[in-house]
């Protein structure tokens, strides 16, 4: 056919004929892998398949909009079109389907379109719905602060974060912590909401009050809200393009509803016809941009059927190369699979970490409060990248009363002074939001900044758990090495503070559980201080846990050791010598045993005394070394007695010292029940110095 003249062609938003040629091309790429990745999974050859069907418009208009290699994206599975738009390969993308080693999104580690590409900045997508909001709100945050900061390395000038999510993961509670952070500080963070009427088989409805979330949104300050027709790849450019330049301009955060469809459905682990009547899906056909924007190219004079037809072979061909390569690919060998799960190239138990034997003291021998404040505001002075957030953490969050008051500094004073010296950019208070905390500390240490977070009580940390145990355990691992956010996320725990339920809790296995997560817990102010310098100073995510009733005990004070002194991961230390009975133990109750083996010791009772000091990893051989020594093995823990950490070293010294064992190895821990407020309730819940001495006197009778 003729092609339309130029003055004759509908406007494109400023997009020309190569763009929008190219545009269709990206979308019938991105349609045609959907299709050929449901071929493989009926052919068995891959496992898993989601498709981006009825999502390419907008996807590849917001690859228009944004920059490859500038610009930051945190994703959802539906976004391979925007891959594509923005330089993932063909190739890439079916290396992902079947699982091969060499794919970029994370070396077959993850599912497919679980997007993640270093080079293009595509932060490694994993499957908790939601998870990704308050991360990609802390790279914004980022931005912020290195501006604040003077920090010019690894930022570009007017970079923006891209953060997208189906509608159904917009009743997810860190989807509104994340729009609160992000007009709040006013953060360059665009969203794009793909609307395509189900979450699954639940309509929108049902999802969101009245239907529309951009309605639902419309009263955040700062935030430029754009709904738009998200199959019309002309519209959504131009939405996109006003919500980019309105982020790069530092007006605050954007928010683009795009309409789209689901012509496929959800999964291949789901039948939509089971919940869709046919009119409906018809519908939802008479929409579908890979069949309608090419006979809008030809109609407007932007294409003709022939060069439509050769986009078509193109595509066809470039797919079945790409299959060919893929399913030829090599898989991961299985001697890969612990690679990652922590950092290569710091090891935080080496000889690097251990100045322990040369602390430079000075001054009085002070508190574990002291000693931990003492510690930050060395490193903080030693790496400008730290940053000190959480709940109360600040003196204060209205600067201008700095000088008027004396200052907050957390509910223990452990971070007290900090933001006078550091400034309100590096020491903050953030919304009373734990899920936040943690998430958008991830956003930043992912990075380069390395965060040093306050969960007030270990009692309220659950909602950050998502984030904790299934974002920052698993970061560098899932993405095969290419993102990681260390970073040290202080938290306070424990009883014997008469706390009752809420403030007395510890369940520090629910961690040490985790793979990829280093797990503290000093007993000591010198401990806590080197233990902690150690944390900020290693590259692996560390939760630190600050047993309450430790701050400001007399008993395990210190001067301060220097602004050099660590202590390694992994280094037990044996509080007492002895030769009848080990104990291995932890936090406060290391005081208890050293109490109970002093009074034991009047009676002719050898103990020993080990403070575990580092949980995950543990001291195996300091513990072993003593049990073949004593012969018998006490576990002391401050959890319940049932599935606690106590019970895996239990079972360890079980399955490993059974030569050198002369009795069972026994526990003394909390009871099965929670800690109660009044004080003969507490005291018949934790473990008390009686208990401790019970087991001693009984072991040795075995």
């Amino acid at each position: 056919m003729a092609t339309t003249s130029k003055a004759e062609r509908k406007s494109a938003a400023g997009l020309g004929r190569e763009q929008l040629v190219g545009a269709y091309r990206t979308m019938l790429l991105s349609r045609r892998l959907d299709d050929k990745e449901i071929q493989l999974k009926r052919q068995n050859k891959i496992f898993f398949q989601i498709s981006s069907a009825g999502h390419e418009a907008i996807m590849t208009a917001a690859g228009f909009a944004l920059r490859a290699t500038y610009d930051w994206f945190y994703l959802y599975y539906r976004d391979r079109a925007l891959c594509l738009q923005l330089g993932m390969t063909a190739e890439e993308m079916l290396l992902s389907a079947v699982g091969a080693a060499s794919d970029p999104n994370s070396g077959g580690r993850q599912m497919p379109s679980h997007w993640g590409h270093k080079k293009l900045n595509i932060v490694s997508t994993s499957s908790p719905t939601g998870t990704q909001f308050l991360q990609a709100v802390g790279s914004a945050e980022a931005v912020l602060r290195a501006s604040q900061l003077g920090i010019t390395e690894g930022f570009e000038k007017d970079e923006v974060v891209l953060c997208t999510t189906g509608d159904g993961t917009t009743s997810e509670g860190e989807f509104w912590e994340s729009l609160n952070n992000a007009c709040n500080l006013k953060l360059p963070v665009v969203y794009i909401v793909e609307d395509n009427g189900y979450a699954i088989s639940v309509p929108v409805e049902v999802n969101t009050a009245g239907g529309s979330i951009s309605k639902l949104v419309a009263s955040f300050p700062n935030l430029l809200i754009e709904e738009v027709d998200g199959c019309d790849l002309v519209a959504s450019y131009e939405a996109m393009r006003k919500a980019v330049a309105y982020a790069r301009e530092r007006k605050g955060p954007a928010l683009v509803h795009a309409h789209v469809i689901r012509p496929y459905s959800h999964s291949l682990s789901d039948d939509e016809v089971m919940y869709r009547p046919p009119e409906e899906r018809e519908a939802d056909a008479r929409r579908d941009p890979v069949t309608q924007f090419p006979k809008w190219l030809v109609a407007e004079g932007y294409a003709t059927d022939a060069e439509i037809a050769k986009i078509q072979e193109e595509v066809d061909a470039e797919v079945l190369a790409a299959t060919d390569a893929a399913l030829v690919a090599e898989q991961p060998g299985p001697e890969t699979i612990e690679k990652f799960v922590y950092s290569p190239d710091v090891d935080p138990t080496s000889e690097q970490f251990d100045t322990e034997d040369d602390p430079q003291f000075s001054g009085n021998e002070t508190t574990m409060v002291d000693l931990l404040n003492a510690c930050m505001k060395d490193e903080m002075r030693r790496d400008e990248k730290i940053l000190i957030f959480g709940e109360d953490v600040a003196d204060v969050s209205r600067e201008q009363y700095l000088e008027k008051v004396k200052g907050k500094g957390g509910v223990f004073k452990v971070t007290w002074g900090l933001q006078k010296e550091f400034g309100g950019n590096r020491v903050y208070n953030t919304p009373l939001a734990e899920a936040t905390i943690v998430g958008r500390g991830i956003g930043l240490a992912l990075r380069g900044f390395k965060p040093v977070l306050e969960v007030q009580f270990f009692d309220y940390i659950w909602p950050a758990y998502m984030q904790l145990r299934d974002e920052l355990a698993t970061m560098r691992w899932r993405s095969n090495g290419d993102f990681a956010s260390p970073l040290v996320v202080r938290v306070t725990y424990g009883g014997y503070i008469r706390g009752a339920i809420y403030h007395s809790q510890t369940g520090a296995s629910l961690f040490t559980h985790c793979p990829g997560l280093r797990v503290i817990c000093p007993a000591t102010a010198l401990d806590a201080n080197g233990l902690l310098r150690t944390a900020i100073r290693c590259e692996d995510p560390v939760i630190f846990l600050e047993h309450k009733h430790l701050y400001r005990q007399t008993y395990n004070k210190a001067a301060y050791p220097g602004s050099n002194f660590m202590i390694p991961f992994g280094k037990a230390k044996i509080v007492r010598q002895g030769t009848d009975v080990t104990i291995v133990t932890y936090g406060a109750t290391v005081q208890r045993a050293f109490t109970a083996a002093n009074q034991l010791a009047e009676t002719g009772l050898s103990v020993e005394v080990i403070d575990l000091r580092s949980l995950s990893p543990w001291d195996q051989d300091a513990v072993y070394e003593s049990v073949r020594k004593t012969n018998r093995a006490i576990v002391l823990y401050e959890d319940s007695i049932s599935w606690g950490y106590g019970a895996e070293i239990a079972a360890r010294i079980a399955d490993d010292c059974f030569p050198w064992l002369d009795a069972p190895v026994k526990r003394v821990a909390s009871t099965d029940t929670f800690v109660g407020y009044a004080p003969r309730l507490e005291d018949a819940t934790l473990p008390q110095v009686d208990d401790v001495k019970r087991a001693c006197e009984e072991i040795v009778k075995f």
